[in-house]
This record gives structure tokens, C-alpha cells and sequence, in this order.
């Protein structure tokens, strides 16, 4: 029987449990579908699919060499299952399990049923540490352990070579997906997966943990694997491994060096196990996509949506520089490392109190490492609507003197201010009319004003947030919160009710990766 390997969020060959198993029963066609739906979907974006499509081409250049070829259609899933049925017969299906969108929820429900009524076995395999149909957060971090130490399941030597058109790679473009310029994202691909792994365990890693809050540092310093992990290209159960292999193999260097890789590496692996951590939050309760986790929350925030400040938010033109040269370079790059991810979230949410859905999709579009189950957890986590997370109003011109003191972050990305000496690129709002003659540039028209006041919105903010975070009810509501959702392994008790903080008291309590960094 025909054995339909169905790649998905999976781009590669080596630790894919689906594609070993379906070699050991029979001729194997491997299959990637490009669906309409989703990317019609409001969180995807071009980056991404340009990320995934220079994975497709490495991959299917694998499997040429193995024998059957990386079979390419677009399609629905079950209209080009039924399709495949008809022609060939019944198969057997074959794939990772998916935390994905709600769409790719919807669909694998659509897949499942289509094949219960036609007879076709479809055994999904686990691919990470997320446990599907988990009944309690009890022993979790033990069960990740033993998976991510599991033996990693070596790519298939060959392949039995099978009769199929394989389908012309699709254009760079797709037509569900608007123009995307992204100069500096990452290329996808294997191969640069694996160069990755090994320069940050080898060279860029070793002040992981000193410089992952800098965006100057942070480029070099975090290991960059996150859209890998995301798509596929590399498993995370060979991250962890390599970096624990790497772990064991530093004991000739001199012992100052030797405890800073050791720091730097026990940090990387914990963010490991924070990364499928947060991804089960969103397997265990889909509506957190799109509804708060505490209910105390709801309507909080929606009906006050202020598009113009959104879309300054959006675009980078808030008026806080440290902000706008944070989400520039993101436009750019397609990435950011955690603390200014969490800035701009936070700002967003308390400094111009926007619902976090709007601004969730803007990032979402401009990650191209974007992981659903990660994303909507931190994106509600940084907007204080979780019931159990510490509220964390980030201090957006703090935040710039403490990782941009000198201003050479923000001056790369905002030229408009670039001869501003650096007294005054930090707040350039307080210049008054004479000052701003002596320096060349008019507020207003060079670089705009604040949308807010920095320090008056997270006042505000502050208070209307820890409002609705008083009484029984609500910590009765935060319990159950926490028992379902919180982590064990960080030695919470199930019962942990946050207490109320000073705006900037939290910002050195930095939260959990938005990815693995």
C-alpha cells in the first residue's frame, strides 16, 4: 500500500518519525500542499511563505536523491486527498501532530473525518514536547525531558522510487498574499539550519545569556534557530541534543570560559523547554487565538481600539524612537529578540491600551519565525490579560538608555534623527522650537511627535489594568487559570495570585522567550 507522507510545519528529513515509519511499510510519496485557505488567512504573510519555499527546494532536492520526489500540489487537503484516493486507491497517511492557527485546526478535524469515512489509517506523530489531549500539567516537564532525550531518528538512507508527476515548484509569489520586502530575513532551508546550530553552539553563543536583551548583541548572540524550529527545517529535539552534546565537550576550555558556555547553554536548553511550554497552552485551549485567557478581561480593552494609533504603532512612526527603530528593523528583518518584542507588545497594549488581536496579526505577519502557540500566549501575557503573569509596562525610553545607550540601534533605523546628538535622541520631543532649529529637524513633519505621553499612558494603563485584577472572583478565576496553564517545573504552586508592582519593578524580571531566541 502506498504510504502518503504529508509534510506540513516538518521540512526536512532527519528526526522525522512519520517519514521513517511510513519507509518501514511500503513506497513512500512524500507530499507538501500549498492550501488556498491558508494563506488567505489574516496571519500570513509573504515572508513566510518565502521562508518555507526555499525550504521546499532543498528539501525536494533530498528527496531526489533518495528516490520518490517531493510531490508539490495546491489544493484543499481533502479535495486533493479524495483526488489522490481516486486514482490510486486507498493509502495510508502519515504526519506530525500540528499546533497550529485555528485554521489548520479546523482543517486536520476536516482531514480526520474524510478519512474515518473512507477507511484511510492517519497516524499522527508527535513532533515536540507538546502533548495532545492532556489532561493535567502534573509530570509535564518530565514527559518533555524524555522525548527531547530520545533518540534522534536518523534521515532514510533510500527511498523506493515511485511513478508521480511531482508538480512544478510554486512561483515566489503567491496570489492570496500581498508584496512582502523583507531584505533581511532569514533564508530558509536545512542547510542553513544546521549552520546555524553549529555557529551559535560552537562560536556566537557563548554570552547567550549576557546578550540576548540588546538588539546590538542580540543579532549575534541568540542562536537565530527560531524559524527552523518553526517550520521545521530543524527538530527540537536536535537542538536540545546538540546543545547538550556541546555541553559535555567544554570541559578543555579554561574554567572563566568554560562557566560562561556552561551559563550560556543551560540558558539556551531552558528556553527550549519554555518554547513547547507556551505552545501548550494553545493545544490545550484553541480560543486563546482569539479570546482572553481571564475572562475578567474581556471588553477591557476592545471597544477603546484606536486605529490611528495602531497604525503609527504599526509602521513605526509612534514618536518613541526606541519603539519605531524596534519595529522598523523588525519590517526589515523579520526578526527581534525577546525584551524588544515584549516592548513593543506592552507598548501597544498599555502605553496606546490597544486589544491585542490587531496588533497580534501585525507581528504574526512580520515574524518570520512566527509559532502560534507561542505568539498568542506571550502576545496575552504581555498585555496583563493571562490573570496569572506579573503585569510588565515596559518603560519604552528606559528601555533604550539601558540596550541602545548610545543610540546606534535606533540611528541605523530611523535616519530622520541620525545627527541628533544622543542626549536628545531619546526623547526628542522635549526639544523646544529653538532646539529644535540648532539641530536641523522639525517635530511634526522630520519625525512626529508621541502619540501619547509615555509616562502619563502607562499611569493610566497601570490602573485601569490592576482594576480588574481584584476580589474573589477573579483570583478564584486566576486558580483555575493556573492550574491548567502554569508551569510546574518553575516550582509555581498551583495557587500564585500576582501582586501589584511599580511600572518599572518588573522590567528586570524579563518573561519567557517569544521564541527560542
Amino acid at each position: 500500500m502506498l504510504q502518503v507522507v504529508w509534510f506540513k510545519r516538518d521540512l526536512r528529513l532527519h528526526d522525522h518519525a512519520p517519514l521513517a515509519q511510513a519507509a518501514a511499510a511500503g513506497p513512500v510519496l512524500p507530499l507538501y500542499l500549498v492550501e488556498p485557505g491558508l494563506w488567505q488567512q489574516p496571519d500570513a504573510s509573504g515572508r513566510h511563505w518565502a521562508f518555507i519555499r526555499e525550504s521546499l527546494i532543498e528539501l525536494r532536492a533530498a528527496l531526489d536523491a533518495l528516490g520518490p520526489p517531493l510531490v508539490i500540489r495546491r489544493g484543499e487537503a481533502v479535495a486533493v486527498f479524495e483526488a489522490l484516493r481516486q486514482k490510486r486507491g486507498a493509502f495510508a497517511l502519515w504526519s506530525h501532530e500540528e499546533t497550529g492557527n485555528s485554521w489548520s485546526y479546523r482543517r486536520d478535524l476536516a482531514v480526520a473525518d474524510w478519512a474515518r469515512q473512507h477507511g484511510i489509517a492517519w497516524t499522527e506523530v508527535a513532533q515536540n514536547g507538546v502533548i495532545r489531549r492532556m489532561k493535567s500539567r502534573d509530570g509535564w516537564a518530565r514527559r518533555w525531558d524524555q522525548r527531547m532525550s530520545a533518540p534522534v531518528i536518523a534521515g532514510p538512507p533510500a527511498l523506493q522510487a515511485i511513478d508521480v508527476d511531482p508538480g512544478a515548484m510554486p512561483p515566489e509569489a503567491l496570489p492570496w498574499l500581498a508584496a512582502d520586502p523583507c531584505p533581511g530575513r532569514q533564508p530558509g532551508g536545512r542547510s542553513q539550519a544546521e549552520a546555524a546550530l553549529h555557529s551559535f553552539l560552537t562560536e556566537r553563543g557563548g554570552r547567550y545569556h549576557r546578550e540576548l536583551s540588546s538588539p546590538l548583541t542580540a543579532v549575534e548572540s541568540c542562536s537565530r534557530l527560531s524559524p527552523h524550529l518553526a517550520f521545521g527545517t530543524l527538530s527540537l529535539r536536535e537542538a536540545a541534543q546538540a546543545a547538550a552534546g556541546q555541553l559535555r565537550r567544554i570541559d578543555h576550555l579554561p574554567p572563566e570560559e568554560r562557566q560562561t558556555w556552561t551559563q550560556a547553554l543551560r540558558a539556551f536548553i531552558g528556553r527550549l523547554h519554555w518554547h513547547c511550554h507556551f505552545i501548550q497552552k494553545l493545544e490545550t485551549e484553541p480560543r486563546l487565538e482569539f479570546e482572553n485567557t481571564h475572562p475578567a478581561c474581556d471588553g477591557l480593552r476592545e471597544s477603546a481600539f484606536d486605529d490611528a494609533r495602531f497604525r503609527a504603532w504599526a509602521e513605526g512612526r509612534t514618536g518613541l524612537p526606541f519603539v519605531d527603530a524596534c519595529m522598523r528593523s523588525l519590517i526589515a528583518t523579520g526578526w527581534l529578540n525577546f525584551r524588544m518584542r515584549a516592548m513593543l507588545c506592552a507598548v501597544s497594549s498599555y502605553h496606546l491600551w490597544l486589544h491585542w488581536r490587531e496588533p497580534a496579526l501585525h507581528l504574526a505577519r512580520l515574524f518570520t519565525d512566527y509559532e502560534p502557540g507561542i505568539h498568542y500566549a506571550q502576545m496575552q501575557m504581555q498585555s496583563g490579560v493571562t490573570g496569572i503573569n506579573t503585569i510588565r509596562i515596559y518603560n519604552p525610553v528606559k528601555q533604550g538608555l539601558d540596550q541602545d545607550p548610545d543610540g546606534v540601534f535606533m540611528r541605523r533605523w530611523l535616519p530622520e534623527l541620525a545627527h541628533l546628538p544622543t542626549a536628545l535622541l531619546h526623547t526628542p520631543w522635549k526639544m523646544d522650537e529653538a532646539a529644535q532649529r540648532a539641530a536641523g529637524i522639525q517635530l511634526g513633519r522630520d519625525y512626529p511627535l508621541p502619540v501619547v505621553d509615555p509616562v502619563e499612558a502607562a499611569r493610566i494603563a497601570r490602573d485601569r489594568i490592576w482594576a480588574v485584577r481584584k476580589g474573589q472572583d477573579f483570583h478564584r478565576a486566576a486558580d483555575a487559570i493556573q492550574e491548567r496553564h502554569g508551569s510546574r517545573k518553575a516550582g509555581l504552586p498551583p495557587t500564585s495570585r500576582p501582586r501589584r508592582q511599580p511600572a518599572d519593578a518588573a522590567d528586570a524580571q524579563l518573561g519567557l522567550a517569544l521564541d527560542a531566541d
